[in-house]
């Protein structure tokens, strides 16, 4: 597995704390893929991610862009061509993550997330992070 999509829920738990996300996405090399659309969803949740991880805002900062250097971000052109299918397969289990259906069509790779809905479609394999570490 070279290229992996990130769900935003794996940066949201790397920022959250130093735990097994952290480290899976900072000590192997994988080459981790982001939607840009995702850090919207991120930064909406950053009162809540600094009080639960007790950062201030140039912790949270700094630390979002030590994370970030470890993933590719990728613009929406890149993958808008691959939208529609996306939203066609995540229709009727959650439609706002299709960008991240998209991506992994777009890439032809997997995607790493720990929202249990992503399983229940079944065109893109997806890893939880228990799922991860037997993989690495």
């Amino acid at each position: 597995m070279n290229t992996l999509v990130i769900d935003t829920n794996i940066i949201i738990a790397a920022l959250i704390k130093d735990g097994l996300t952290r480290k899976i996405l900072t000590n192997f090399r994988i080459n981790f893929i982001f939607p840009e659309y995702g850090l919207d969803e991120i930064y909406k949740y950053k009162e809540e991610i600094k009080q639960k991880a007790r950062l201030d805002e140039r912790e949270f900062n700094t630390l979002l862009l030590r994370i970030l250097k470890y993933v590719k971000l990728v613009p929406l052109d890149m993958i808008i061509e691959f939208k529609e299918d996306a939203d066609k397969i995540m229709v009727d289990i959650h439609k706002n993550d299709s960008v991240f259906i998209a991506t992994a069509l777009a890439f032809n790779c997997p995607t790493w997330s720990d929202d249990k809905h992503f399983k229940e479609q079944s065109k893109i394999k997806i890893y939880t992070t228990k799922e991860m570490m037997k993989l690495i």
